[in-house]
């Protein structure tokens, strides 16, 4: 059987889609803004459809500091906190993982 593995940085893909779709962002009826939700989730469904991976591996940030934030103080200091529709939907993501 031919094995093809999928690696997705987690963190690149959720914030692609959330800016894809803020324009015009999905928000439920509880008000929660499911935009990087959705998009996440038709990503992951068209690399399923179309790649038929047999294993796939998902990476999130760590929530700490890493080694380049000690080596390099100015990584990502000109970076703006993560959005707060992002925060919130991580536990979703994840669940659906």
């Amino acid at each position: 059987m031919h094995k093809k593995l999928f690696l997705i940085d987690a963190m690149a893909l959720i914030f692609r889609a959330y800016y894809a779709l803020n324009k015009n962002p999905r928000v439920n009826s509880k008000g929660l803004n499911t935009s990087a939700i959705l998009g996440f989730t038709n990503s992951l469904y068209e690399i399923i459809k179309n790649e038929k991976p047999t294993h796939i591996g998902v990476a999130f940030d760590s929530y700490g500091p890493t080694v380049r934030h000690i080596d390099f103080a100015d990584y990502k200091a000109t970076r703006d906190n993560t959005p707060e529709d992002i925060v919130a939907s991580l536990p979703y993501i994840k669940a659906l993982l």
